[in-house]
């Protein structure tokens, strides 16, 4: 089966609530993080720990087939899944001489064919 108990998969944040975190898995499978499987601390805010259209990792708890749902937890696990840094984009030094300079060539080139 693709998701048992104890299995760690990948799915995205759908929902927060002052209760849980909802995800969802494909196009059947949804699960519930309850509150209480956040953290082994204290959990103020649950925003504080993820997004809304986040994709995280969670270990399943229990599952209902009959129902497609998961119980999951995120406690003593590396939930938050690497992304690629953005890396800001750095200029030139010309800026829009180039292309303020070629414009008019380019355009004359298009037209003429």
């Amino acid at each position: 089966m693709k998701y048992e108990d104890g299995k760690i998969v990948k799915g995205c944040v759908t929902g927060i609530e002052s209760y849980g975190i909802f995800m969802s898995f494909d196009e059947y499978y949804t699960g519930l993080i309850h509150i209480s499987e956040i953290s082994n601390g204290f959990v103020r805010n649950i925003n504080d720990f993820v997004d809304i259209g986040e994709t995280i990792k969670a270990r399943i708890i229990d599952v209902d087939h009959k129902n497609f749902q998961l119980k999951l937890t995120i406690k003593d696990i590396d939930y938050r899944i690497a992304s690629k840094k953005k890396e800001k984009i750095h200029e030139t030094g010309t800026g829009f001489y180039l292309l303020g300079e070629n414009l008019k060539k380019w355009i004359s080139q298009k037209s003429e064919k």
